[in-house]
């Protein structure tokens, strides 16, 4: 049974991690929910659940203004061709419906079967949002705290930088080969 936001809520709590819920109409992209963001502290977020085409699984969560090229993306974390993945995968690997995606959904996904990859953007701007499970609220943490809560959950995210042109730099886990 996936976690509902109260679940997530306690785990916030147990873990000391501060946040605050904004109730809104449900939302399911990032245009159509421009509006509601002008009245929220923090930076805003995009969540692309993508597949590759070996069936691997990936969350990228990113600042909703940071462009993404998927096939740049792809080639330097070393996973085939990205596709988005379906409704039907979406919520059998992370527990949510479209429209729902969010980097709190990994709670679902106790088994790490969906890579994280983070925009590096997301740890310059305090705080961060994210859909608690559901699209019809927004829950700010910190972007330390998000790291926390990432991190309670056994993950190490690859952390990316993207340029203007959607680019990305890998900054973490350092992509040096294991033996330098």
């Amino acid at each position: 049974m996936p976690a509902t936001e109260a679940d997530l809520f306690a785990r916030f709590d147990a873990l000391g991690i501060k946040h605050v819920t904004h109730r809104h109409r449900p939302v399911f992209t990032v245009e159509e929910g421009r509006d509601l963001k002008e009245s929220m502290p923090g930076g805003h977020t995009k969540n692309l659940f993508l597949k590759d085409k070996k069936g691997a699984i990936f969350l990228i969560c990113a600042i909703s203004s940071t462009a993404i090229d998927l096939t740049a993306t792809s080639k330097l974390i070393g996973s085939g061709r990205f596709s988005f993945g379906s409704a039907e995968r979406l919520m059998e690997y992370l527990g949510v419906a479209p429209g729902s995606v969010t980097l709190f959904a990994i709670i679902n996904d106790p088994e790490r079967k969906v890579t994280l990859v983070l925009d590096e953007a997301l740890f310059a701007l305090d705080p961060v949002n994210f859909h608690p499970l559901k699209n019809d609220a927004t829950t700010a943490i910190s972007p330390a705290d998000l790291l926390k809560f990432v991190r309670s959950l056994g993950r190490e995210p690859i952390r990316l930088a993207f340029d203007a042109e959607g680019i990305p730099t890998r900054i973490e886990p350092d992509a040096a080969p294991a033996h330098l």
